[in-house]
């Protein structure tokens, strides 16, 4: 019974000894939280804005765009330093702005028949699923599976953004992407985004210290924000073929 214990007791500091911060996830996870509750208030105030007056909200779209892509490189770059009380009013507001540059996606959403408030909920629903299904897989990854799955995960995001980009330079030209092109990207995204979701729990601890909870806490962020984008397009997509 001893031997037993001690064998478990090896395994388990076998599993940890390359972690730097083994309790960071639990300290991101009330951030993480909050900022996506953030985000449905931003969301939430978008869709008033789009509904009473379109061509305010395009105008105040890219402006909000352009404000959260400013605040996430220095949001990030202040929270790996460690000032955390400076980073969180920034990120608080990068979750706001994130929501309302996200509210014409679930405006068609909710105008797309088949879709509607329930494929939203849905896709609230599949990002809850992952969390719950990813955490196990992704705390007990063996060191060279963790590192295979990170690297191609990275490799697959990135081609997926080129994709994404060359769609929105096509729709300036009025080229658009056929139905059957967009399901796959989607499909694409929401698979790259669960992986993502699963090598989140393994490399966070290996990245960051316990303290670093609010740069850990934005990367995960963005996993289940972006999952839920690619859930919602994925839906759109299907119940918008010709």
């Amino acid at each position: 019974m001893a031997n037993t214990s001690n064998f478990r007791q090896a395994i388990r500091e076998a599993q940890s000894q390359n972690l730097v911060g083994p309790n960071v996830i639990s300290n991101a996870l009330p951030f993480v939280g909050g900022g996506l509750i953030l985000t449905a208030v931003g969301t939430f105030g978008g869709l008033q804005v789009l509904q009473s007056n379109p061509g305010l909200f395009m105008t105040t779209f890219w402006v909000a765009l352009i404000g959260e892509l400013a605040l996430f490189f220095i949001a990030r770059g202040i929270a790996e330093k460690g000032n955390n009380n400076v980073a969180l009013p920034l990120l608080a507001t990068y979750s706001l702005l994130s929501g309302y540059t996200l509210s014409g996606l679930v405006f068609v959403a909710l105008s797309t028949q088949g879709v509607g408030i329930g494929g939203v909920g849905f896709a609230a629903l599949g990002c809850g699923v992952t969390f719950i299904a990813t955490r196990q897989i992704g705390s007990n990854l063996s060191e060279e599976d963790g590192m295979a799955l990170t690297k191609t995960v990275s490799l697959g995001i990135i081609a997926l953004l080129v994709a994404v980009v060359g769609q929105v330079i096509f729709s300036f030209f009025g080229v658009y992407t056929p139905s059957w092109l967009e399901i796959g990207i989607s499909g694409i995204g929401v698979f790259l985004f669960a992986g993502a979701a699963v090598v989140d729990f393994y490399i966070l601890p290996r990245t960051y210290r316990d303290d670093q909870y609010i740069p850990a806490a934005l990367s995960m962020y963005l996993t289940y924000i972006n999952l839920f984008i690619f859930i919602l397009r994925l839906l759109i997509a299907i119940n918008s073929r010709d």
